[in-house]
Formats: C-alpha cells, sequence, structure tokens
C-alpha cells in the first residue's frame, strides 16, 4: 500500500513539467509574484504544481468522489507532524480498501451497463451475432476477397464508447492504418475476417473480445464495450 501511495505522489511530480507545458503552451501569460525569499518561492511554486497535478490524479478516483478540506487537512498534519485522526498504518489500510471496493463497483457497473446494452442491441434489425458475442451492422458489403487471421490489412475506422466518447479514429486523423489482423483485439480478429474489401460494417463487441476486465489506460474503463464503425480498404498481406 506505500508503495501506491508513493507511486502516486510521485506521478504528481513527475507528470508537472509535461502537464504545465501542455496546458500553458497556448496560454495567455499571467503575471508572477515571488515572495520575499527563493526559499519560501519555492515551497509555493511546488504546491502549485503537485496540487495541480494531485486534483487532476483525484479525477481518476472511482466514483470521481473527494473531500478537500478533509485532504488538506490529512496532508498539513503529516507535513507538520501535528496530531492526526488516523493512525499512517490505518490510513494507509483505509485508502487500499476504499480505492478496491470503488474500483469494484465501478467495473461492475460499466459490465452491466455492456451487457444490457448489448441485450437490447441484438434484438434490432439489421444487427448479427456470432457464436462469441461479436454483434455487427453491414452498412455496406463489398465485392472483394475477405481477409484471414494472418493478413495485414488497411482499414479507416472509428472507436467509441457506449456514451459515444470518441477513444481513438483513424477517420479523424484522416489516415488509414495498416496492422497484422492477428495482433489487435479478439473481437478485431474475428470481425474484420467477416468482411469483403470495400466493406463497412458497425462492430459492438464486448469487453470480453475487447480490452477485458483492465480496460486500456485512462481512455478505455474495465470491462468496456466498445463500438467501432471499421471500413476495409484493402489486404496488404
Amino acid at each position: 500500500m506505500k508503495k501506491l501511495v508513493l507511486v502516486f505522489v510521485a506521478v504528481c511530480i513527475l507528470t508537472a513539467p509535461a502537464e504545465a507545458q501542455r496546458r500553458n503552451r497556448n496560454a495567455t501569460p499571467e503575471p508572477v509574484s515571488v515572495m520575499t525569499n527563493a526559499i519560501d518561492s519555492m515551497s509555493y511554486a511546488l504546491g502549485i504544481s503537485i496540487g495541480s497535478e494531485i486534483v487532476d490524479n483525484f479525477r481518476t478516483i472511482p466514483g470521481g468522489g473527494y473531500n478537500a478540506d478533509a485532504f488538506l487537512a490529512g496532508f498539513k498534519a503529516m507535513l507538520k507532524n501535528e496530531p492526526a485522526l488516523m493512525t499512517l498504518d490505518f490510513a494507509q489500510e483505509f485508502f487500499q480498501n476504499y480505492m478496491m471496493e470503488a474500483y469494484e463497483r465501478e467495473s461492475e457497473a460499466q459490465r452491466a451497463v455492456g451487457e444490457k446494452f448489448l441485450a437490447e442491441n441484438r434484438t434490432k434489425r439489421g444487427v448479427h451475432e456470432t457464436a462469441s458475442g461479436l454483434q455487427y451492422i453491414i452498412e455496406r458489403e463489398g465485392h472483394g476477397e475477405r481477409p484471414t487471421a494472418t493478413d495485414v490489412v488497411r482499414v479507416h475506422y472509428h472507436g467509441t464508447l457506449l456514451d459515444g466518447t470518441v477513444f481513438d479514429s483513424s477517420v479523424e486523423r484522416g489516415e488509414p492504418i495498416e496492422f497484422p489482423l492477428n495482433q489487435v483485439i479478439p473481437g478485431w480478429t474475428e470481425g474484420v475476417q467477416l468482411m469483403p474489401v470495400g466493406s463497412k460494417f458497425k462492430f459492438f463487441i464486448p469487453y470480453q473480445l475487447a480490452y477485458g476486465e483492465r480496460g486500456a489506460g485512462s481512455v478505455i474503463p474495465p470491462f468496456s464495450t466498445l463500438i467501432f464503425e471499421v471500413e476495409l480498404l484493402d489486404i496488404v498481406r
């Protein structure tokens, strides 16, 4: 647990310069004031930097809820070596248990949303479903060859979460992508093999055939059902 807390703080410190550059790249310069001595100014600057990153990290906590006043009270107690309401061991254990339980609740909710969506979607006109649970709509059927799992294909695609959030899109980038079909998520490997060259399909991919119980970074949550619009442009081999 101690490692988890240290990693959380370390990420805040190490990512601060890059994040500051990202946020301020196009920002209008603001007035800068320093304190009466360099140590005070450095300490304040560090507080601003770490505080900004901690706020960003708080937003990634399952459920997204936090109490800034309670956080500052605990932080101040440790920083100034003052009496605290919890022992360090209890605090670390409580934090770990809270995060695990919150993650499990959020993951279960995400899985339930996906399962409900797929159950309703399979009853809609034009939706096909394979034995694995992959669902798809044929938006345009081409007349070319179908790829095999070992082929390299060139595609255009647009990927979203169920709420419409775009997490990846070659269409938005304006550039198709090539990849070996057996080196992507199972839903893609299975689904693209159903497509003759020139086709455009819409896939509804359950989490088991996508990024599973872990998700993909901060972009795709665990247990996410994904929607892809895929256009098969060519088999590159």
